[in-house]
């Protein structure tokens, strides 16, 4: 029996705990509360299609955290929350499929890092969330279909962690995680009118993640309605993981709690430079629909002023587009890290991705997800990346040095989420204005936050940028940005029940 008088619509964390010590709420009730409204809006009514997998042991799970909470009180911060993970991290007892017929039976033998992590602190995890085919570009896979974006149900989402975004968007969650290691937190996230935010490289593990070390780029990240959600559920994240290297980087790096960084006047004397200079993937600046977003981002700069930021508008990276154009994954990384992440479970699918492209239902992945996994990487076209990174990170701190600034503000992505139709269709129109500078530097943090809406009442946002693990300053910077300006709003094609 769910309860009456809770209202889980935009609920918080805080709403939530408040709600439990009262007695007004069970974690079962709550859990169910989320269930009925993926019943209702995922594959009925806007038919949403955000879910992959719901974790048949979510209800059980929840009571045991009710009959914990009765005996000695909440097991840690997320205790009792349901949160929504998108399909590239393990979480025992359910598939990690990667949104892909090729994937669509392989059962993990355990949690990835992360994950257990959550638990720890006391989240159920609800379900597993669509995402862009073998984990890229927009949310489209031969497993599900296409999901829509819930302003818009005939656009899309967005990606590649889509799902995870509509999920937070329509309530089906009370937060969510994503995995970003191009766009993939940012622009679902601002498509959906949400907090995302992809951490420095290192502050969290990719262990039991499709894409982890030795690649680096990649990083999960928390995706919230608030940034004090997203701040408390980084909290849970973050930490040294043996499994991935790349964590020994994070070490040092970790305040004791980011939530404790938030504070609405924290843009009262920061100096924020505005980065105008066009960087979105297939960007076409000279378009009306370029136009809708510069709208936004040109009232956003007026509200950052207003809520005490001294603007520098415009600041310039030097060479930012010549050198992001050099972008170059490396395919024996790509290689090992698939070896590696399947490597932690005695039944692989498949010993490689070139084993996985001979199967037959390699002919059914998505058209843009298919060129993204045959393509092979140059290796000198690798080693230029490596030296164009390095030179754009100098050029970047260096404007951040001369300027004295805080942080760097852009748009959160340059154009309105895309029609489905476009995406599924020659020329397969994907990931399109979204802006790739940080996870190019790697060892940056970003975050966005809603921003407001088009004059076709499409969402969009700006996105704070910083130093490497400057973290906990983005986050104070963007909570301030959110209260003054509180632009989240749900999207009325999934009303209250």
């Amino acid at each position: 029996m769910a309860s009456l008088t809770f209202n889980v619509l935009e609920t918080t964390i805080a709403d939530i705990h408040s709600a439990f010590r009262s007695g007004q709420l069970t974690a079962r009730q709550l859990a169910q509360m989320y269930l009925d409204r993926i019943e209702a809006y995922d594959k009925k009514g806007p038919a949403l299609n955000a879910i992959i997998t719901l974790n048949p042991k979510a209800l059980d799970e929840a009571d045991r955290l009710d009959a914990a909470f009765k005996t000695s009180g909440f097991i840690g911060p997320l205790h009792g929350i349901p949160i929504i993970v998108k399909d590239q991290a393990d979480a025992k007892g359910m598939p990690t499929t990667l949104g892909s017929l090729l994937f669509k039976n392989y059962y993990p033998d355990r949690d990835s890092f992360v994950v257990e992590k959550l638990k720890k602190a006391g989240a159920i995890i609800l379900a597993k969330a669509t995402l862009g085919e073998l984990g890229g570009g927009d949310t489209h896979g031969s497993l599900f279909g296409s999901t829509r974006n819930p302003y818009a149900p005939d656009r899309t989402a967005g990606g590649s962690s889509g799902g995870s975004a509509v999920s937070v968007a329509a309530n089906f969650s009370t937060v969510a995680v994503g995995q970003e290691g191009f766009a993939s937190i940012r622009r679902p996230s601002i498509w959906n009118s949400i907090a995302g935010m992809r951490p420095s490289a290192g502050l969290v593990s990719r262990g039991g993640v499709f894409a982890g070390w030795p690649e680096i780029a990649g990083s999960l990240g928390p995706m919230a309605r608030t940034i004090r959600d997203l701040a408390v559920l980084l909290d849970a994240m973050v930490g040294y993981d043996p499994e991935d290297p790349l964590t020994s980087r994070g070490v040092g790096h970790v305040p004791e709690s980011y939530a404790k960084f938030l504070d609405k006047d924290g843009l009262k004397g920061a100096r924020i430079g505005i980065l105008r200079e066009s960087m979105g993937f297939d960007s076409e600046p000279d378009s009306e629909d370029f136009q809708k977003i510069a709208e936004i981002f040109d009232r956003a700069v007026a509200e950052l002023k207003a809520a005490g930021a001294e603007v520098v508008d415009p600041v310039a990276i030097p060479k930012l587009k010549e050198l992001l154009a050099k972008r170059a994954g490396s395919y024996t990384e790509g290689e090992e890290s698939f070896k590696r992440y399947f490597g932690r479970s005695a039944k692989a699918p498949f010993q490689s991705r070139q084993e996985a492209a001979e199967s037959p239902d390699f002919q059914k992945v998505v058209r843009r997800s298919q060129d993204r996994w045959k393509r092979s990487v140059d290796s000198s076209k690798h080693y230029e990346y490596l030296l164009a990174r390095d030179e754009l990170t100098v050029n970047f701190l260096k404007v951040m040095a001369d300027n004295k600034l805080d942080a760097i503000v852009h748009k959160a992505v340059e154009h309105q989420p895309t029609p489905i139709r476009d995406g599924i269709n020659p020329p397969y129109v994907d990931q399109k204005g979204a802006p790739h500078l940080n996870t190019f530097l790697v060892f940056v943090p970003t975050l966005v936050v809603p921003a407001g809406f088009t004059r076709d009442n499409l969402p969009a946002g700006i996105s704070f940028l910083g130093r490497p693990y400057d973290d906990a300053n983005m986050i104070k910077l963007a909570y301030a940005y959110e209260q003054a300006t509180r632009h989240r709003r749900p999207p009325a094609s999934t009303t209250p029940l």
